[in-house]
């Protein structure tokens, strides 16, 4: 059937949509509706009928969100493609502007014209800030320790309103305020600030403010006052009377909500762009349990009591918040070959419902005492996601205004799949497991790099596990942990599997398995910088995972973790930090020297590993899989594919990016003096002659020489200079790069590093933030 007919009930039936089509149409392709709205009131009227709506290329705009309840079970969504559909949240804004300085130009605006974005030829405009945006400048794209600060304040004339970002103390994440007042020191008073779970006073640095008039300073930026009047200042050569500017007016964009008990079932939206959602920092917020964050749970689509519902081969860009969150009670949930970027805050959520938590605690310092501890095993009720699907799509710049987000986030969940996805130019995570409720997630073939970008201690794949086992106080959590072996597994009841990935950060770890993360299986992973973290916790099997210029960081184990470490290549010593134990086996491990196994065999572990160059079949372009006379496999390591991470999908595989590969300094150079290599944007090399160490002033041969130093670089915002000699890291004498690397790894996730190095004639301290 291709069109409605008074009095008939279909078997399906087929209903389209154009931006030219009317309310009045009958729905036929010759007579389509003109929107979305129009064709579900059709499809509602025959209910029980497999429903097609086709949407025809072209620009639709909402004036609410798409509202997709049981009534429209089946209904599929079909656009003509991503290219060339597209949803959008904003409206046009009819506005007649006049000069108010050299620079800046002033239009009224309809006072139904609520919007947070500007949007000028479909490109997004900057909210008036300070300090200015800068792409290269890392934390929100340009930061300053005066934000805020009260001789700055005393020159605007409308404080009240302003946005101030911040990230965390510890740059775990993120806040984000309003000014509502000053005090009598002109100091401003600020409300929010509720978006972590870690609360902390502000970063002394990372600051940003932005909705100011007065930081009205710079082409491309805006100001709505209160009064409803637009500021802003045009680009060179924009044509004000002829460009289209649109004001982002829509929270969400689509709502398909049921119940469990009449859930919403066989869903497909396909083939759609998506643009233009709030932004939703200011939103209430709700914690995560015991994890770092606070989550506001509502997203561009928002998906919450549905069975099989697929969003699939859609664009999600310029959204203000969240993506896609899954919430509370779902199944088979897939979301495949999507393309989502630029965007406020996760690419996808899937989160449960703390009423499913047995004993549930919700702030770090919290612990419910065992004798009130539910301690039935697993959840206790159905109130969340579960055997849901993440497949093969490309996520790369979300979290552009919060920070403790992830390219895929999963919490209060059960059996998610995270595969065959390219993630990467992330504030945090490119993939975060909140806790351990209740496992069974498979982490498979992802390419995720060029994490942890604005923020700290934290790793390309980041896990909590502060589940009810888990107690702030260690001596009080090495107690209930001795007397109750199995408690790790009350809520980390199934295993979560990571293999096959290929995981790069270069400011943290590339897997970081952080407090109390249990019952894990890690294998067959290639690991390009950070190596693996595992802080306290249970039952964790990392096996046959390759570690380039890293190793293996294993910080306060308990004395019976049940751990395993073992047939994996690493090119670095053990880098333990307070161990009570090593766990069930660590051996059977490859090493690049052996000084490094000997300082593992020292502490009763790798009693038959071997060390060696494990002979990397073309290391230079990425296969890191060993020669048939490579050591590892005497120590029984297998093969495994190099060449399946990330995006599958031709049109996705076309854009998406690759990890820088890195230069294997740490075992094929090993005895080789002239090794050159980029450190963080310095040229470096060892001290080799007898000439350079006179021209340094050097007492001996050694030391590593900066050559150049790129602008913009990591480098060239500390004092380090063409010529340094550096010769200690972080109290480490430093003879030659593999030294400076291997102290580089131990200590870079601290975010800075205190350096020694002679110049002119003198040793002196340099501190170098490896962060910009």
């Amino acid at each position: 059937m291709t069109f409605l007919q008074a009095g008939c009930q279909p078997e399906s039936l087929e209903l389209y949509i154009s931006p030219n089509g009317q309310s009045g149409n009958e729905g036929s392709k010759e007579s389509p509706f003109g929107s979305i709205q129009d064709a579900m009131i059709a499809v509602e009227q025959f209910k029980g009928t497999e429903a097609t709506i086709y949407m025809a290329a072209g620009e639709y705009r909402l004036d609410a969100p798409i509202e997709i309840s049981p009534k429209l079970n089946g209904v599929k969504i079909i656009g003509a493609g991503a290219d060339k559909v597209v949803v959008k949240g904003s409206k046009i804004l009819d506005l007649k502007w006049s000069k108010y300085n050299d620079h800046i130009m002033v239009a009224n605006v309809s006072q139904q014209d609520d919007f947070d974005q500007l949007y000028v030829g479909g490109k997004p405009q900057i909210l008036a800030r300070y300090p200015n945006y800068d792409e290269e400048e890392g934390h929100w794209q340009g930061h300053a320790a005066d934000a805020i600060d009260p001789e700055r304040v005393k020159g605007w004339k409308q404080p009240i309103g302003a946005i101030v970002h911040a990230m965390h103390r510890g740059e775990w994440g993120g806040f984000h305020y309003v000014i509502s007042g000053l005090n009598e020191n002109s100091e401003p008073v600020l409300s929010g600030g509720h978006q972590n779970n870690r609360p902390s006073s502000m970063h002394k640095k990372y600051r940003m403010v932005e909705n100011v008039l007065e930081e009205l300073d710079s082409p491309g930026e805006w100001y709505l006052s209160d009064d409803n009047k637009l500021y802003y200042w045009p680009a060179e050569g924009l044509d004000m009377r002829n460009a289209q500017f649109e004001g982002v007016t829509q929270k969400h964009l689509i709502n398909i909500l049921g119940t469990e008990k009449n859930p919403v079932r066989n869903v497909t939206i396909e083939g759609i762009r998506f643009e233009h959602a709030k932004r939703t920092f200011m939103e209430k917020y709700e914690p995560l349990l015991r994890s770092d964050w606070t989550i506001y749970r509502g997203g561009a689509v928002f998906i919450e009591g549905t069975e099989n519902v697929s969003i699939k081969n859609c664009e999600f860009t310029n959204l203000g918040g969240n993506v896609i969150v899954v919430s509370k009670y779902n199944r088979q949930v897939e979301i495949r070959g999507n393309h989502i970027h630029d965007c406020g805050a996760t690419g996808v959520t899937f989160v449960g419902d703390p009423s499913a938590v047995r004993s549930p605690s919700f702030q770090y310092n919290q612990f419910v005492p065992i004798a009130e501890m539910d301690t039935v095993r697993g959840p206790a009720n159905n109130q969340y996601p579960a055997n849901c699907v993440v497949d093969d799509n490309l996520i790369y710049r979300t979290g552009r205004i919060e920070k403790q987000t992830a390219g895929v986030q999963i919490s209060m969940a059960m059996d998610i799949t995270v595969s065959y996805n390219s993630i990467y130019e992330v504030p945090r995570a490119g993939i975060n497991v909140s806790e351990g409720t209740w496992g069974g997630h498979i982490i498979e073939f992802n390419d995720v790099f060029d994490t942890v970008l604005e923020s700290g201690d934290h790793g390309s794949f980041n896990s909590w596990g502060r589940d009810r086992f888990w107690h702030p106080n260690r001596s009080r959590l090495n107690e209930l942990t001795d007397s109750l072996h199995d408690m790790p597994k009350w809520d980390a009841i199934h295993t979560t599997i990571i293999r096959n990935n290929r995981f790069r950060c270069d400011h943290g770890w590339d897997i970081d398995l952080d407090d109390g993360s249990s019952n894990y299986k890690i294998y067959n992973n290639l690991s390009l910088n950070g190596g693996i973290k595992l802080r306290e916790g249970f039952y964790r099997t990392v096996e046959n995972n390759v570690m380039v210029n890293n190793g293996f960081h294993p910080h306060v184990w308990f004395k019976n973790s049940q751990d395993v470490f073992r047939r994996n290549i690493v090119m670095a010593g053990h880098a333990d930090i307070r161990l009570s134990g090593w766990g069930k086996e660590v051996d059977y491990n490859l090493f690049p020297d052996i000084a490094a196994l000997k300082d593992a065999q020292s502490k009763g572990v790798d009693q038959h590993s071997a060390y060696g160059d494990p002979l990397f079949i073309d290391a230079e372009h990425g296969n890191f899989n060993i020669r048939e006379e490579s050591p590892a496999l005497s120590i029984g390591f297998n093969y495994f594919s190099m060449d399946d991470f990330g995006v599958k999908k031709s049109t996705l595989k076309q854009i998406a990016k690759t990890p820088f590969i890195p230069l294997v300094w740490s075992v094929s150079n090993e005895n080789s003096n002239s090794l050159k290599m980029n450190w963080l944007g310095a040229e470096i090399k060892n001290i080799e002659t007898l000439a350079e160490r006179s021209a340094s002033g050097l007492s001996k041969t050694s030391g590593v020489l900066i050559l150049t130093i790129d602008e913009n670089s990591v480098v060239s915002n500390s004092d380090l200079q063409v010529g340094d000699v550096i010769i200690d890291c972080e109290g480490e004498e430093i003879e030659r790069i593999q030294g400076l690397m291997k102290s580089y790894q131990v200590h870079n996730w601290k975010g800075k590093l205190r350096l020694k190095v002679f110049r002119d004639q003198k040793s002196i301290t340099v501190l170098l933030n490896t962060k910009k």
